[in-house]
This record gives structure tokens, C-alpha cells and sequence, in this order.
């Protein structure tokens, strides 16, 4: 039997791309180097991108349609070809930062992206290049918080690949899934969903040169925790708590995550969110609503260092909800509790680099 290339690109011409409807030669998807040895025929498919959903199903499509219109012994060997870049491999894929710290809490409602929002902008505040990650996939707040609610992040070309650009206000390059969700409406995503989604937000997003990286994660422990300390090294994390016990509980869940031998993130230290009130008025009175120092005493049981006391005011609820962060305004008393948790975190940041050794990203070990 004589093979000959116009045999081969009629079969091929039977196998039509989902993404267009067009079959594939009519989409310019065949590259124009068809080879044929005997029985062996090899070619090229073009891709826009690694990721096209449809890329493994039409490799498959086509080699069985050359078995079915042109002979079942024929040997096909089909190469893939991508118009844009690859995702960098995890470990590569943010290389111009050069600090990650996760901001986390044993449970939901004690004000951890509070924190993560106003260290964000503290740490800009003090110059640094700061990049924030509203992580919490299912419950993004950062966009409100931010008072960006309204903007649509859009790509652009770096090196051959689209990359989002994140959204930048107080000196902060933010990205969230609440910019590409509708916001009225519950994120209803398997994990998998869920964890692709934070992946693309993390390595197909044009993040640049940054001192810190914030990542805001979800409260407890979840996939989405899995996911990042299988995707990025982080250089430590941040607890927040409030000081009433069932909080205290749920927080040393979230210190043991981290310190867990096959995870081994170093905590840079705690924090105590609504350490106490202190109403407009009475701007010298401490209230203490939800017991006193709990944090405290739990940092030094847990032998590690108590970062800041954030007390309540009514401004910084009111302030969250207009999207003016508190540390924008040093001179109010949750703004300086604010510059000092953020001046602490680098201490603690510089301290750690210095001691300790890189952290190693969670490796994936496959089933049998």
C-alpha cells in the first residue's frame, strides 16, 4: 500500500475542532510538515495555547480517523505545537518574588483578610513592591475591601504568553476570583475547579518583581491550602486570631497545618484581631469583648512571636466596607497597629531568611 499526503489530509479533514466547528485542516491546525515513511506518517498540530481543553481528545480524533479512512496499520506519530509559551513549572513560576507569606486563620469571622488587606498596604506604605492574592476562592472579599469591585483585569503578551494583569491601587497589584465571578451569586466549584482557578491566578498572571507576595487564604484547612503550598514555597505564614478560646482552638489547627513535617512553613508569628474596643470617644478606654490576651498567651505556649494587637474601632469596619484600609491613615490607632504589624512582619521575614533554610514546595506524590 502507497501512502501519499492528500490521502492523509482528506482523513484529517473529517476531524472537526469543538472550540471552532471547523475541521481541522480548514482551521490551519495541520502544520505544513506531513511526513511520510512507508507506513509511518507524522505531523504537527498547532495549538493556540498548552491548555486547550480539546488538545489530548483531538490528538486522539485525528489518529483515529487516519486509521479509519486510510489504513488500521498505518503508524501515526503526531507531534503538538502551542502558538503561546507554557506555564513555567511549578517552582519556576514566580521568579521575581522574593517573599510569600500567607495570612491565615483556624476559622471564619476573625478578620484575617481584614489583616491581610491592611499589611498589604502597610508594607507598600513602607516602599516595598507588595503583590496580594485574595486566595479565598469561594468568599473573595478583597475586590470590596479595595473599592475595585467594578474592574475587569485584561491580558496582555509577556514573552510569548497572555498574562493577566492584576489590578493595582495603594501601591498594591491585587488579583481575585471575585474579579471574573459574578458577585451576587455563590461560587458553587468542585476543588479541582477551585484550585485550577487559583493556579492560573498565580502563574498566568504578569505579578513581576515583588518584595512581598500576600496571599489571603481561606479560613480552616482545604484544598485551596494544599494546593498553594504545592504550587509556591512560601516563606512563612502569618495566624490571625481573635482571643476568645474556640478561636484559640481553630488557630493552633492552622499553626499545626503549617508546621506539619510534610508542609514545614515556618510561622512568622500571630496576631490578635479585635484585641479589644475602643470607642470614638473614649479613644484611652480598652474593652476587652472577647477576653484578654488569649493570643498572647497562645504565641508564647506555642513559642512564637506575638506580631500585633489590632483593637476595634468603628472605623476600621466602616472603612473595610468604603475600601480605605486603615493602614492609609497612620495617625488613627488602628493605622499605627497596622505599620507596626507590618514592620514586625519584615523583621520577623528578614530573621527567618536569614536562619532558616528556603522552604520546599509540597511534592504531589502520585497513587499506584
Amino acid at each position: 500500500m502507497t501512502l501519499y499526503p492528500k490521502l492523509i489530509m482528506d482523513a484529517l479533514a473529517t476531524v472537526r475542532y469543538p472550540g471552532t466547528g471547523k475541521n481541522v485542516v480548514e482551521a490551519g491546525m495541520v502544520e505544513d510538515d506531513l511526513r511520510i515513511s512507508g507506513l509511518h506518517v507524522s505531523f504537527s498540530l498547532i495549538f493556540d495555547k498548552p491548555t486547550d481543553p480539546f488538545l489530548r481528545s483531538l490528538v486522539k480524533a485525528c489518529e483515529a480517523a487516519i486509521h479509519a479512512y486510510v489504513a488500521k496499520e498505518v503508524e501515526v506519530e503526531i507531534n503538538v505545537k502551542t502558538l503561546q509559551a507554557p506555564r513555567p513549572e511549578v517552582g519556576k513560576l514566580l521568579p521575581g518574588v522574593k517573599n510569600i507569606i500567607a495570612v491565615s486563620s483556624g476559622k471564619g469571622g476573625v478578620g484575617k483578610s481584614t489583616v491581610a488587606a491592611n499589611l498589604a498596604v502597610a508594607l507598600a506604605r513602607m516602599g516595598h513592591r507588595v503583590g496580594l492574592l485574595d486566595a479565598d476562592i469561594f468568599g473573595p472579599s478583597m475586590p470590596k475591601m479595595f473599592q475595585v469591585e467594578e474592574e475587569r483585569p485584561y491580558a496582555e503578551q509577556v514573552e510569548g504568553r497572555d498574562l493577566i494583569v492584576p489590578i493595582e491601587k495603594y501601591g498594591v497589584k491585587m488579583l481575585s476570583i471575585g474579579f471574573f465571578v459574578n458577585p451576587d451569586q455563590a461560587t458553587l466549584w468542585r476543588g479541582g475547579m477551585a484550585s485550577n482557578a487559583l493556579k492560573q491566578l498565580i502563574g498566568d498572571a504578569a505579578w513581576g518583581d515583588l518584595d512581598y507576595f500576600i496571599l489571603d487564604t481561606p479560613p480552616g484547612t482545604s484544598d485551596i491550602h494544599l494546593t498553594l503550598v504545592q504550587t509556591l514555597p512560601i516563606t512563612g505564614a502569618v495566624i490571625v486570631s481573635t482571643p476568645q478560646q474556640v478561636a484559640l482552638a481553630d488557630a493552633r489547627k492552622g499553626i499545626n497545618m503549617y508546621q506539619n513535617d510534610k508542609v514545614n512553613v515556618p510561622i512568622l508569628g500571630l496576631v490578635e484581631n479585635m484585641a479589644w474596643f475602643t470607642p470614638a470617644e473614649l479613644p484611652e478606654n480598652k474593652y476587652y469583648l472577647f477576653g484578654r490576651e488569649g493570643v498572647k498567651r497562645l504565641a508564647e505556649e506555642m513559642q512564637v512571636p506575638l506580631l500585633g494587637q489590632i483593637p476595634i474601632v468603628q472605623s476600621i469596619c466602616e472603612n473595610g466596607d468604603k475600601g480605605t484600609p486603615e493602614a492609609l491613615d497612620p495617625a488613627s490607632i488602628t493605622g499605627q497597629a497596622f505599620m507596626q504589624l507590618a514592620a514586625r512582619v519584615v523583621t520577623q521575614t528578614d530573621r527567618r531568611n536569614q536562619e532558616l533554610a528556603p522552604t520546599h514546595i509540597v511534592e504531589v506524590k502520585k497513587g499506584k
